[in-house]
C-alpha cells in the first residue's frame, strides 16, 4: 500500500515505559510491513521548554532509529497555543498532514485543527470502558472523527455497562508484530513474569461513588499464589518508593525487580519477555468490573513469542481462549490451576501460544482491516 499514515502515540513523557511504547510501536511496524509510509506524531504543551522538548525528541528518535522510523517524527500542541518554533525545528512540520491519508489516533487528546488537515481520521481506543467513561463524564475531550475503533469486544453492545457515548464504535482486535517478536526458548528454571505498574493514583467514578483502580489493587486477591504453584512468578515492577510492599510481595514468595532495571528500553523489554517462561498478571479492576474483553499488548507479546499467558479473565469474548496457549482466571484456585496446566505439555502450549497470534493478532492483518475500514 503506498499510503501515508500518521500515528497519533503518547510516549514522550514515558520515556522508561518500554512496554507502553510498544503498544504504539507494534502498529507502526504494522502499518510498515503493509508498505505505508508511516509519521510517528506526539502532543507537547506549549507551555514547555524548548530544551525540554529537544530532549524529548531525540530520546523519542533514538528509540525509534532501530526500527527504521527515526526520520519521520512530528509534534504537535496540546491545546490550541502553537509550539514555539526552537522546539520544533527538526520536525517534520504539521502541513505535511494535508497530504497524509490517514491520522490514526491512539493518544486521543488533539487540537479539533489538527485533525481537520486530514483527508481522513480514525480514533483508536486502547482503554476500553474507560475512554467511554472518561467521555462520558467531560473527562477528556476528543474531535470529532471520521470513524471510531476500540479495542474491547464489548463496548457498544447491548446489555454492558460501557457507554457508547454516541458513537458507533467498530472492534479490532488490538496488534503484535509477528515479523519483530519471534518464537523464542527459555530455560527451564525461567519464571512467569509480568511488566508493570504498581500503586498509581488511578480511580474511576461509578454509582456507588467510585474504586482504585490501579494494578496493585488487582494482584491483592492473588497475594499467596507463589505458595500454592511449583512455578516461578516474578513481578516486574514501577514500584516508585513502595520498598515495603516489594519486602512483603518477596515475603509471599513473588520475585520483584525494578522495571526500569529489566526493561528500560524496547529492546531490553523484548529481551525480558522472551527470556521467560510465560506470563502470569492479573489485570486493572476495571477490566473485569466491565467486562471489556481486553486483551493486553504485552500478553500478545508474550504469546508471539512462544510463552503461554496465564491472566486475568475480562469478560467473554468470542476468541480468546480460556485454556489453549491462553489461559484465564477468575480466582486463585483457577489460577493455581491454570499455572499448574502449563506444566503439562508445555511446549504445546508455547505452540499454541503463538498460532493465537497468527490468526488473531497480527499486525499485517488487524492493521489492513482497520485501513479499509478507514479509508472506506
Amino acid at each position: 500500500m503506498s499510503l501515508t499514515v500518521w500515528l497519533l502515540a503518547r510516549t514522550l513523557k514515558r520515556a522508561d515505559a518500554a512496554g507502553h511504547f510498544w503498544v504504539y510501536l507494534n502498529w507502526a511496524l504494522g502499518l510498515r510491513a503493509l508498505g505505508c509510509r508511516v509519521v510517528w506524531i506526539e502532543t507537547v504543551a506549549p507551555s514547555m521548554s524548548a530544551l525540554v522538548v529537544q530532549d524529548q525528541f531525540r530520546a523519542l528518535q533514538n528509540r525509534l532509529q532501530p526500527y527504521g522510523l527515526i526520520d519521520s517524527v512530528a509534534l504537535c500542541p496540546w491545546g490550541a497555543e502553537p509550539l514555539r518554533s526552537a522546539a520544533t525545528g527538526e520536525c517534520l512540520d504539521l502541513e505535511a498532514a494535508r497530504e497524509a491519508d490517514l491520522l490514526l489516533n491512539m493518544a486521543y487528546g488533539i487540537p479539533p485543527p489538527v485533525v481537520r488537515l486530514f483527508r481522513r481520521s480514525a480514533l483508536l481506543d486502547i482503554d476500553p470502558g474507560l475512554t467511554q467513561i472518561w467521555l462520558s463524564k467531560g473527562q477528556i475531550g476528543v474531535p470529532r472523527h471520521d470513524v471510531y475503533f476500540t479495542i474491547g469486544e464489548t463496548v457498544g453492545q447491548p446489555g454492558t455497562p460501557i457507554p457508547d457515548c454516541g458513537l458507533a464504535w467498530q472492534y479490532t482486535p488490538p496488534c503484535v508484530a509477528l515479523d519483530w517478536w519471534q518464537p523464542s526458548q527459555s530455560v527451564s528454571t525461567a519464571p512467569f513474569t509480568t511488566v508493570s505498574s504498581w500503586r498509581m493514583k488511578d480511580w474511576v467514578e461509578d454509582e456507588a461513588g467510585g474504586y482504585p483502580n490501579d494494578k496493585r489493587s488487582g494482584f491483592l486477591p492473588f497475594l499467596d499464589l507463589p505458595s500454592r504453584t511449583k512455578q516461578g512468578l516474578e513481578l516486574a515492577l514501577h514500584l516508585a518508593g513502595c520498598d515495603d510492599e516489594s519486602a512483603e510481595l518477596q515475603e509471599r514468595g513473588w520475585r520483584v525487580r525494578e522495571a526500569h532495571e529489566v526493561a528500560s528500553t524496547p529492546a531490553d523489554y523484548m529481551s525480558y519477555i522472551q527470556g521467560s517462561r510465560g506470563e502470569f498478571s492479573c489485570v486493572k479492576p476495571s477490566c473485569v468490573l466491565l467486562q471489556n474483553a481486553w486483551i493486553s499488548d504485552r500478553t500478545l507479546c508474550y504469546l508471539a513469542s512462544g510463552k503461554p499467558a496465564v491472566v486475568q479473565h475480562t469478560g467473554p469474548s468470542r476468541f480468546l481462549p480460556d485454556s489453549a496457549g491462553l489461559f484465564r482466571f477468575r480466582d486463585l484456585e483457577e489460577a493455581t490451576r491454570c499455572l499448574d496446566l502449563t506444566a503439562v505439555d508445555y511446549d504445546y502450549q508455547c505452540k499454541l501460544a503463538r498460532t493465537l497470534t497468527e490468526e488473531y493478532f497480527d499486525a499485517r492483518k488487524v492493521v489492513g482491516h482497520v485501513l479499509e475500514r478507514a479509508l472506506a
